[in-house]
C-alpha cells in the first residue's frame, strides 16, 4: 500500500491556475502508475490525468485535455498536477490515486487504484 497526501486545493477565480501536489510514502512509488480524479456531490469519482509509471507517458480526460497538466518526481515521491484556465465545472474534490498492481500501463477505472488520498477541494467561482 501507499499512502498519498494532497495538497494545494483552493478557491480561484476562472480562467486562473492552481497546482496540486500529491506526496507518497514508500518504496514503491516510481513503479506505479499515478492519475488524478475529481468528484461532485451525487456524482462519481471522475478520472482526469494519469502519468504511467514508466516512460513518461501521459493521458488525459477531453474534459481537461490541453489546460491540465499531470507530472511526476520520482526522486520525492510527488506526482503534480498543473490546473489552467480553469472553468467553474472544474469545481470538485480532487484526489490523486496510486495504481493497485505495478507496471500497469493507462489505467483509468477507480477499481484500477488501490491508494487514495484524502482529497482536496478546488473551487472555481464565475
Amino acid at each position: 500500500q501507499v499512502q498519498l497526501v494532497e495538497s494545494g486545493g483552493g478557491l480561484v477565480q476562472a480562467g486562473g491556475s492552481l497546482r496540486l501536489a500529491c506526496a507518497a510514502s514508500g518504496r514503491t512509488f516510481s513503479s506505479r502508475t499515478m492519475a488524478w480524479f475529481r468528484q461532485t456531490p451525487g456524482a462519481e469519482r471522475e478520472f482526469i490525468a494519469g502519468h504511467n509509471w514508466s516512460g513518461g507517458d501521459t493521458y488525459y480526460a477531453d474534459s481537461v485535455k490541453g489546460r491540465f497538466t499531470i507530472s511526476r518526481d520520482n526522486a520525492k515521491n510527488t506526482v503534480f498536477l498543473q490546473m489552467n484556465s480553469l472553468k467553474p465545472e472544474d469545481t470538485a474534490v480532487y484526489y490523486c490515486a496510486a495504481a493497485r498492481t505495478y507496471y500497469a500501463y493507462y489505467a483509468t477505472s477507480p477499481s484500477d487504484f488501490g491508494s487514495w488520498g484524502q482529497g482536496t477541494q478546488v473551487t472555481v467561482s464565475s
